[in-house]
């Protein structure tokens, strides 16, 4: 027989539960509030099956752009041949999570901030720039002593008079 071409077709280990997992939905799932522009991951919970995104969106990244009474309106970019289309979708509060993707920026962000306070402090004018690594510096390795190694030369003659099987 062909196989099926359904919403949840080859979705046997996508959508399920992780090992100690299953059982109720804790309650910080519900109680959590989206805020519109904040990011989130789109993580289907397969207990749940209404407000389920179609299994494209799952593991997405996407923007809050609508909040609901249950659900949760993202924009997710999908590349469709050789363009890509900002998709709309609304997914229940069960199916997403919080992104740590802007974590590191936040994080950076603060620090920088601490060090342009403490330079305008000192007097001084600091960049914040990410640079990339350069170069390890060179060294002299302590402690080897270098040895010469020269080839032995190869005498034809005497190797022609001995034949093969001397």
């Amino acid at each position: 027989m062909p196989a099926g071409h359904g919403l949840r077709a080859r979705t046997r280990d996508l959508f399920a539960r992780p090992f100690r997992k299953k059982g109720y939905i804790p309650l910080t799932t519900y109680l959590r509030t989206y805020k519109i522009g904040e990011h989130v991951d789109v993580k289907v919970n397969g207990a749940v099956h209404k407000g389920m995104p179609h299994k494209f969106y799952h593991g997405r990244t996407g923007r809050v752009w609508n909040v609901t009474k249950r659900a949760i309106g993202v924009e997710i970019n999908k590349q469709v041949g050789n363009r890509i289309i900002r998709k709309r979708i609304h997914v229940r509060v069960e199916h997403v999570q919080p992104s740590r993707c802007t974590e590191e920026f936040r994080l950076r962000k603060i620090k920088n901030d601490q060090l342009k306070a403490d330079a305008k402090a000192r007097g001084e004018v600091i960049s914040t720039k990410r640079q990339p690594q350069g170069p390890k510096p060179g060294f002299m390795v302590e402690g080897a002593t270098l040895e010469t190694v020269t080839p032995i030369p190869y005498d034809v003659v005497n190797d022609l008079k001995g034949g093969y099987g001397a």
